[in-house]
């Protein structure tokens, strides 16, 4: 649906007709991160060819610039990843530019993250000033954060996930360990600073019904003025959700990671490019693979904020398209699966697999030099470290 957040009516047949945005708009698509993006991202990278001819362009070289966003913003990016340059914003700018008078769209959920008026302002007039209408997607609190969670863990978080909602949700002031996780998912405070710049006319609101597994694209094809079904999904086996035994081997590992004092860069070469990337690539959860479960009272508290921060959208000016009221809603309790999730020996072995086929494809430039000591005078921890230089050394020479 679609309302004017003046009134909270429902047309009878749960549809609404979306007016497309004007001619020539930059289209920022915001994230923030665990509420589509990757699916469109995905589906308009796929779609790259054909968009021009219905007056769109996607311009981009892959389906996320993620890197673009990280500089403008000043992130640093993921654990144990090159820092991002100004060359990647420049060069995403250029190519917007060379859009011309037709339709572009952006998206990175790493634009969410920024949280100065000054960085916004910077971003919305290098894309095109007044051409720009900035697109935020919600779902629910309650279905961002097990997959917010796990993502962290991808990213070297060593906390489980009810001490991680504990923190979260009851210790003030709620920032640690990820205080990335509010300034991303406070919906409401992330609408008003974006609003603030572009003015309240020129972002628009999409939440994300997970029960119409095809209106996201549609919605996207409406507001771009494109053919219905012109964007579809692709299947992106890289960006499914660790089941519970992953994750918790993931964490295990992280701890044991970050105590050995090796380089950040051999994290992310050889468990989060390798294990991990190799692991979602080959193992498809099954239907006994426990899945990460929200306890009840974090759900009641997340569904006490959605309603909290759709009162407060609805009181912005902002245009909504979908349902409010579906953030606020408490999702019947799942029935856990019994018994301890464990990883099987096939899982287990593609994760070991992806880490030395990593190692072997793209050996980790690092070198550090290392005090001679006889074997007896190194403590276990730092013969680990040393034996892990000695491998990256190695496989450099190869």
């Amino acid at each position: 649906m679609e309302t004017d957040c003046t009134r909270d009516e429902l047309p009878a047949n749960g549809a609404a007709v979306i007016t497309p945005l004007p001619t020539g708009t930059r289209l920022l698509h915001i994230g923030p991160h665990k509420t589509g993006t990757t699916a469109i991202q995905g589906a308009l990278f796929e779609a790259k060819d054909a968009l021009p001819e219905h007056g769109v362009v996607f311009p981009a070289d892959s389906r996320h610039p993620m890197e673009a966003a990280l500089a403008v913003c000043a992130l640093p990016g993921m654990l144990g990843n090159a820092k991002p340059t100004e060359r990647h914003w420049e060069r995403l700018v250029a190519q917007v530019a060379a859009s011309g008078g037709r339709t572009s769209v952006i998206s990175s959920e790493f634009f969410a993250d920024t949280s100065d008026d000054e960085t916004i302002a910077r971003i919305v007039e290098e894309l095109g000033g007044d051409r720009v209408h900035v697109l935020i997607t919600l779902r629910p609190l309650a279905k961002i954060m097990p997959s917010q969670w796990q993502q962290y863990v991808q990213n070297g978080l060593r906390m489980g996930y009810e001490d991680w909602l504990t923190h979260m949700l009851r210790k003030a002031p709620y920032e640690q360990p990820n205080p990335s996780f509010w300034r991303r998912h406070r919906h409401d405070r992330l609408i008003e600073r974006w609003a603030r710049v572009v003015g309240p006319e020129r972002v628009i609101v999409v939440v994300v019904d997970d029960r119409d597994k095809g209106g996201l694209m549609r919605t996207f094809e409406a507001l771009l003025g494109l053919p219905e079904n012109l964007l579809r999904p692709v299947p992106d086996t890289a960006n499914r959700s660790l089941t519970l035994a992953e994750t918790e081997m993931l964490r295990n590992l992280n701890v044991e990671f970050r105590g050995s004092g090796l380089p950040e860069e051999l994290y992310s070469r050889l468990v989060r490019y390798g294990a991990v990337m190799h692991m979602k690539n080959t193992c498809a959860p099954g239907p006994h693979d426990v899945k990460i479960g929200t306890p009840q009272w974090a759900v009641e508290a997340a569904a006490e904020i959605g309603a909290e921060m759709a009162g407060r959208i609805g009181a912005m000016g902002v245009r909504v398209l979908g349902d409010p009221g579906l953030l606020s809603v408490v999702p019947k309790p799942v029935e856990e699966a019994g018994g301890e999730p464990r990883i099987t020996p096939e899982v287990a072995a593609h994760a070991l697999y992806g880490a030395l086929a990593a190692a072997a494809a793209a050996p980790v430039r690092h070198s550090a030099p290392t005090k001679a000591r006889t074997v007896h005078q190194t403590s276990s921890k730092e013969l680990v470290k040393v034996l892990g230089h000695r491998c990256l050394k190695r496989l450099r020479r190869r």
